[in-house]
């Protein structure tokens, strides 16, 4: 597969790209935001030949909004060797302030990543490009989608460049272009939701007085700021004024930002030299599917949701982790189709809960009516003293506590994350995972020693718990509970090694 502009006259009068292969076991994703990037590159390394087609020239930007990966992206990313490398260019954070008196302490999170990681996404971006790129993905740049069309065999899809009209064919198609998709317009989907807050300001400036706290954000009366560090001396302001309710189009300046930060925040810590400055609107969506016949959706062409909490971001990389392993599994004839169902039927409840925790956020945030201040006092409460409120609240923003439907009969473990437990040999889960493969973990002694067939050595690892425990585990490579038995004997697991692994 090339990423070769030549190209011929077909009946159609479109050119096609010499050396783009007719639809059977490729895949063209289309975007290549962090969503785009860590799918394309899960899909190389599991051998499946994949293009990316970006509308934008190869330039990764350093404007965009995200600037925190939680605990559970970091395992995924973990699981990818990349986790390592990010800690060290970004900087952790154990307990993040809300509302001025909201306190949400990370450090008993059960993940080895017990803290959010403040990093822009531009840094993310270059990690998995760079892991895309070795791992063999055909990038094409300034080519932008225009139309597709699927039939039982594949997807052909219609983009122009620089050179003209092309045809694009593959087996499969995942748009993760963005809330303004170009496949999801081509494939008919609604994107059904709202605008929640008009005139965001946004803007990128270098500090007077440094911030006490790594992250700033707070919120008084009718102002809400937020400060986050680029780590080289700039910083990204985020601010709203509930009475400055403005059309995108309307003149931005430095002092409309410093007057809703001195609101918000008490000063405005000498903010000077803005390097860009933008005002926006923040909206809810999400995409009544996720998948039509051969196309996918994925990251914000599925969902888009408040910037609160940091979650939009994350719930794309998510969303990729596991869709890419079940693409694999069909493409390389592993698996029946239907297992790219199971995808929309995991994530799209994940996206709506985002969407709903996020919202709630905002609107606390916001609170300005007295029964509205007494729910965010209420809550505030409810944090703070009721352990169950906490874990659940920590685990949706952090991703840890999501888990996936089980099916009924399955073990009580099905469906569930898997931390990062500890295996024998001093070895851990998540290094184990680096392989892209299902990781099946056997009690260490007293049941007869199971080995991956030769069939399977392209998909599977056994490995044992480092203790005593004697549930017997297949993890899938997203890390998520596929199989689980307390009492496991060798026929069971080549039963649960047929239904899961191929």
């Amino acid at each position: 597969m090339n990423g070769s502009s030549n190209a011929t006259s077909n009946s159609t009068g479109i050119a096609r790209t010499q050396g783009t292969p007719a639809a059977g076991r490729n895949v063209i994703v289309v975007g290549s935001g962090p969503t785009g990037l860590l799918l394309a590159g899960d899909l190389a390394a599991a051998g499946v030949p994949v293009t990316l087609v970006e509308k934008r020239p190869h330039k990764i930007s350093n404007l965009s909004r995200a600037f925190v990966l939680h605990a559970r992206t970091l395992e995924q990313l973990d699981a990818r060797g990349l986790a390592d490398g990010l800690e060290v260019a970004g900087r952790p954070l154990q307990r993040l302030r809300l509302f001025g008196r909201l306190t949400v302490d990370l450090a008993t999170l059960p993940s080895r990543f017990n803290h959010l990681l403040v990093i822009p996404q531009y840094e993310v971006e270059e990690a998995l490009e760079r892991r895309a790129v070795e791992a063999g993905v055909v990038f094409r740049h300034e080519t932008q989608v225009t139309g597709l069309v699927q039939d039982a065999d594949g997807v052909t899809v219609r983009v122009r460049t620089s050179a003209g009209e092309e045809e694009l064919r593959a087996a499969y198609v995942v748009g993760t272009d963005g809330m303004r998709s170009a496949v999801r317009e081509a494939i008919g989907l609604p994107f059904p939701g709202q605008s929640v807050i008009r005139s965001v300001v946004l803007a990128d400036v270098r500090l007077a007085e440094q911030p006490e706290d790594l992250l700033t954000v707070n919120t008084v009366g009718d102002a809400f700021a937020f400060i986050a560090p680029f780590g080289d001396g700039w910083y990204r302001i985020i601010g709203w004024h509930r009475g400055r309710d403005v059309p995108d189009s309307e003149p931005l300046d430095l002092e409309e930002i410093k007057e809703i930060a001195r609101l918000a925040l008490g000063r405005d810590y000498g903010m000077h030299d803005a390097r860009w400055m933008s005002r926006f609107h923040s909206d809810e969506r999400q995409a009544p599917a996720y998948r039509v016949g051969r196309v996918f959706l994925a990251g914000d062409a599925a969902h888009v949701h408040t910037p609160a909490g940091g979650q939009g971001m994350n719930t794309g990389l998510q969303d990729a982790a596991n869709l890419g392993w079940k693409l694999a599994q069909v493409l390389h004839g592993h698996a029946e189709d239907t297992l790219l169902d199971t995808y929309e039927a995991e994530r799209h409840p994940v996206g709506k809960e985002v969407l709903r925790s996020s919202g709630g956020i905002v609107r606390l945030a916001m609170a300005k009516r007295p029964w509205t201040l007494a729910l965010r006092a209420a809550l505030t409460t409810a944090f703070d003293h009721v352990a169950p409120v906490r874990r659940k609240a920590v685990g949706q923003i952090t991703g840890i506590g999501y888990r996936y439907p089980a099916p009924r009969g399955a073990h009580r473990l099905v469906g569930a994350r898997v931390p990062d437990v500890a295996l024998a040999g001093g070895g851990r889960l998540y290094e184990t995972l680096r392989g892209g493969r299902f990781v099946l973990i056997t009690p260490d002694s007293g049941v007869e020693p199971y080995e991956a067939g030769p069939a399977r050595k392209d998909r599977l690892t056994v490995a044992h718990w480092a203790g005593t425990r004697r549930t017997t585990l297949l993890v899938r490579p997203d890390g998520y509970v596929a199989w689980a038995s307390d009492d496991a004997g060798r026929a069971d697991i080549e039963a649960a090694l047929a239904a899961h692994v191929g």
